[in-house]
């Protein structure tokens, strides 16, 4: 009577061959099937973060009786309850937080980090407890966008499913930036700055093989967003004035300005979170001093709750004197430095937005006040200061010409606002390459240290190979296997545990689909005698880098010496990654 294993073993391979007729029959490639995965990505981002607004608007309505903007909320409350509920808030995301840090979990939780530098798996308690956090802070009025958890939660949903699917690393990591684009676009309502958000900051390269399945479901998540109930564009831009002649030189002059602001902004939000951290409080006494200090300057100015969609939609739509707007704008600025350095979980894309365009505003009313026949109304320089501040800041210029454009949807806008997102862009990486997303940074970063991999070697990065099997091993066991982890290559050793070569995927699919006879045939009769791709435990990390490059996959199996094969382990591409960023700090430090 056949064991229990043999039976799952046989199981697994009809299931693998089931998978690849099916992909026979429809005649579907990994590219054909990624654009079909990505549609449901993108559905299910939607969905994510439809669900997520649904919470904050339900919590408003439980706590204050009232639903929708944060200054209209704040100001219907009396001034204790303007104090006292940031301090809650605080209090609360901090403890959940606490919670989150207990959580085991080897891989981050940052879907950026996930896609750019791991292997798209994104853990699911400690995930959900971080979006929860952002929810407390988020509907007790942190001066924080709520777009971060959107993203990370249309992000998650996209790890799952293709975790589920058992797709590849590769495969999953595209997966999960396809996720984080349907996240951003039904969150601003921009579904090709959304796919180039991702392309740009986060993939860091425009590639057809990644950027289709990353438009896909932008399309798709806009689509849902405008077919759900309650949909509405995040800002409502007004009509964006003809601009010729010299009034060009004044749009290139904001580009200046935001240029030189944005490394700043940058710079205090680091600053805040120093000082914080310097304080020695626990995590929840932290957020909690955080959310008391910014209910105290919503006692005298309720403006700065929330991420400043109203106080936006106000200034492009509404006149407001100078000084009322430098006053938003400087408390605005503090209160985010404290909601964000106190640790809370969160996002501050829009309110970069924010600072671009009371800038903007302050600087259009300048121009309007020393040349009226000779430059547009202020709301003007808002819309492209938005912009602007955002190119400077996130390091993508391209990312935010194209979500400004796809706000107001005109073309009179698009020669003013890539002229001053272009120049803001160069004129902060001159200033010091700070950029708002650590990413950005550390990928800039690798392209000019690479050199640093030289001289350090591989002994610390060796893993147990899970793939292993021996010569003998019968073919139902090598397609179980397959089935199992999604690898392409399964390491064959002999009795001695040395390395004898691969068992190919594409061998055993090969096998199936021709329905050759695989009763009696075991891996010697698959294996491809290949000692190309080895790595070997003295071998620096830049040669291993290079191995890497010229096999394109995930991981290498690790032998001895090639002169005594033996099997030690397996080397993977985000182990030898994460060495290097150890090593750059490391560096960094003793600099």
């Amino acid at each position: 009577m056949p064991s229990s294993s043999t039976v799952r073993s046989n199981a697994g391979s009809t299931l693998l061959r089931y998978r690849i007729r099916l992909q026979r029959l429809f005649h579907f490639s990994e590219s054909h099937s990624m654009l079909l995965w990505a549609a449901v990505v993108g559905f299910l981002g939607a969905l994510a973060t439809v669900l997520f607004r649904e919470c904050i608007y339900g919590l408003q309505q439980l706590l204050t009786g009232h639903s929708g903007s944060f200054v209209a909320m704040a100001k219907s409350l009396p001034w204790s309850m303007r104090l006292l509920l940031p301090a809650a808030g605080g209090l609360l995301a901090g403890a959940i937080l606490v919670l989150a840090k207990r959580v085991p979990s080897s891989a981050t939780s940052d879907y950026m980090e996930a896609v750019a530098i791991g292997d798209g798996n994104i853990p699911v308690r400690q995930s959900l407890l971080r979006s929860l956090s952002s929810l407390a802070t988020v509907v007790s009025g942190g001066s924080i966008g709520r777009e971060g958890p959107m993203v990370q939660l249309a992000a998650l949903a996209a790890s799952l499913v293709g975790r589920f699917t058992h797709f590849s690393p590769a495969r999953l990591r595209l997966l999960v930036a396809c996720g984080a684009a349907a996240g951003i676009t039904s969150a601003y309502n921009a579904p090709i700055a959304g796919a180039f958000f991702v392309t740009e900051i986060v993939l860091g390269a425009i590639v057809m093989e990644s950027f289709g399945p990353v438009v896909v479901a932008s399309v798709v998540a806009n689509i849902t967003m405008r077919e759900l109930p309650g949909y509405h564009p995040a800002y409502e831009m007004p009509p964006f004035p003809p601009v010729a002649g010299i009034e060009i030189l004044w749009f290139v002059l904001l580009g200046i300005m935001a240029g030189i602001a944005a490394p700043q902004f940058l710079r205090l939000l680091a600053f805040s979170k120093h000082m914080f951290t310097r304080t020695a409080l626990p995590l929840p006494l932290r957020l909690g001093l955080g959310g008391l200090l910014v209910g105290l300057i919503s006692v005298w100015m309720p403006e700065v709750w929330g991420n400043g969609y109203s106080v936006v939609n106000s200034l492009l739509h509404t006149p407001w004197l100078w000084w009322s707007v430098l006053l938003v704008l400087v408390l605005k600025v503090l209160a985010t430095a404290i909601t964000t350095g106190s640790g809370a979980v969160g996002g501050i894309f829009t309110p970069t937005l924010f600072v671009g365009a009371a800038i903007g505003y302050l600087f259009g009313q300048l121009l309007h006040i020393v040349l009226p026949d000779l430059t547009s109304a202020p709301f003007a320089y808002a819309m492209v200061g938005m912009g602007a501040f955002l190119a400077a800041a996130t390091s993508a210029p391209l990312m935010a010409i194209l979500m400004i454009f796809e706000m107001t949807l005109s073309y009179q806008v698009v020669l003013p606002l890539m002229l001053s997102c272009v120049v803001a862009y160069f004129i902060a990486r001159s200033i010091n390459g700070a950029s708002m997303y650590d990413i950005t940074i550390k990928r800039n970063r690798d392209a000019q240290e690479r050199v640093r991999l030289r001289g350090i070697h591989m002994n610390e990065l060796i893993r147990p190979a899970d793939t292993v099997l021996p010569l003998t091993a019968p073919f139902a066991e090598i397609s179980g296997l397959f089935l199992k982890y999604p690898v392409k290559y399964i390491y064959i050793v002999d009795q001695r545990n040395r390395y004898c070569g691969v068992v190919a995927l594409q061998d055993i699919t090969s096998c199936l689909l021709e329905k050759s006879e695989t009763q009696g045939k075991v891996a010697a009769d698959f294996i491809r005698r290949e000692f190309l791709h080895v790595v070997t435990p003295e071998m620096s990390l830049g040669d291993a880098l290079q191995s890497f490059l010229d096999h394109q996959g995930e991981r290498l199996p690790v032998v001895r010496s090639h002169e005594d094969p033996e099997l030690l382990g397996a080397v993977y591409k985000t182990s030898l990654l994460d060495a290097y960023f150890r090593l750059d700090r490391s560096q960094e430090l003793h600099a």
